[in-house]
């Protein structure tokens, strides 16, 4: 980042910078190669994957203690924006396993760490998060799955939605209602593997963007686990869903920034080299005030990104607020940006010859999944007027 922006007022410590180039290494040679062909066939990128599972940054934020790479919350996020900035679809390898790995790490057992941390550290498996739900969305705690305890062990029935990875991971952590007259406080948090007995999938959905990253239904009929595979205390697991997305809405504030970094790279080159009336594009001074809004736009969501990291690192008060910010902004910015990079090509940017309308569609689930733009504004009011 510094050489490419000798402008940059905020410096990373050097070991981040050494991070960022490592991962954009791996990602120039190995995974952007595959970006393409992902979004046009909706395939899961297994040869990104490998990339990245070799370079160990599948799933940078485990713990050492349990065989993962250790990197805190800023340099996972840098992780997921360097992979971004070459496959969207890619770069949900990171952020789906810290997504579905971070219930552990906040509030499970430690035979569970243990148990199922170092599988996805190792690259053997993947941990997906299993949440919302068909008529439980933005309104989680509505969800109906239900957990019901038989001696010692609990019987799962529902359906889960939207679910990123579904089918490619091993693991899961689903939130199932254990005691439907207590709402939110009502809701447990439990590990189911695939093998599980009762455990399906249904087709993968047909989506605008991040085609390379399968988003399933997850089917849960009579599923039965043992009881040592609840996260944390009966009647947590609302809270444990909430504080996860605290600390995962970075994660998808720095895939927006990534996307968008991606689009702007890609439009300074073209309107560098493409002329019109006899100069190249880049020379006339609309464009530039572009280019320039689109770079404003990108390093403010970036900082405000890191500054959120930090505090998920930290594990500050004021994380929630940060948190829910990061991810809007960037995310509304990524949009913006991406958006700007197709009329900046013209005609050819929207082709498929051409990667911004890959990224101008990929940029738009950012608004919406780990709760839309409209709820994160709700969170940050909330917690203003708490203030």
């Amino acid at each position: 980042m510094a050489a490419e922006r000798s402008f940059d007022a905020y410096r990373l410590p050097e070991e981040h910078e050494a991070i960022r180039e490592a991962v954009r290494e791996v990602c120039v040679a190995k995974v952007a190669p595959h970006a393409a062909e992902a979004d046009e066939t909706g395939e899961f990128p297994k040869a990104s994957y490998d990339a990245l599972r070799a370079a160990d940054f599948h799933a940078p934020h485990i713990p050492e203690e349990y065989g993962g790479a250790g990197a805190d919350a800023l340099a996972t996020a840098i992780v997921i924006e360097e992979v971004a900035r070459a496959c969207a679809s890619s770069s949900l390898i990171p952020a789906v396993n810290k997504l579905g790995t971070m219930p552990l790490l906040l509030a499970g057992s430690e035979e569970l760490k243990r148990r199922y941390l170092p599988p996805v550290a190792s690259g053997e498996a993947m941990f997906s998060y299993c949440l919302s739900e068909p008529e439980a969305g933005s309104d989680a705690a509505s969800m109906t799955t239900r957990a019901v305890r038989d001696g010692d062990h609990w019987v799962l029935n529902g359906v889960k939605r939207w679910i990123t990875n579904a089918g490619v991971s091993e693991f899961y952590t689903v939130f199932a209602v254990t005691d439907p007259a207590a709402r939110s406080r009502g809701i447990s948090a439990f590990v189911v593997e695939k093998s599980d007995p009762g455990v399906s999938f249904g087709a993968p959905e047909k989506k605008l963007g991040i085609k390379g990253s399968p988003t399933r239904e997850v089917y849960l009929d009579n599923v039965r686990i043992p009881a040592d595979r609840m996260i944390g205390a009966e009647g947590t697991g609302f809270a444990t869903a909430m504080q996860t997305l605290d600390h995962t809405r970075v994660t998808i504030a720095a895939q927006a920034v990534g996307i968008a970094q991606g689009a702007l790279d890609y439009a300074k080159g073209y309107v560098a080299e493409r002329k019109q009336f006899g100069k190249a594009v880049a020379e006339f001074q609309g464009v530039q005030f572009m280019l320039a809004d689109m770079g404003m736009k990108l390093e403010a969501a970036r900082q405000l990104t890191y500054a959120a990291a930090g505090r998920s690192e930290r594990g500050d008060a004021d994380l929630t607020y940060f948190g829910a910010a990061a991810k809007c902004f960037a995310s509304d910015a990524a949009m913006e940006i991406t958006t700007d990079a197709v009329q900046l090509l013209g005609g050819y940017g929207y082709t498929r010859d051409y990667p911004v309308e890959r990224m101008m569609r990929d940029a738009k689930i950012t608004q919406i999944y780990e709760g839309t733009n409209q709820v994160q504004r709700i969170v940050m009011a909330r917690q203003l007027l708490k203030d």
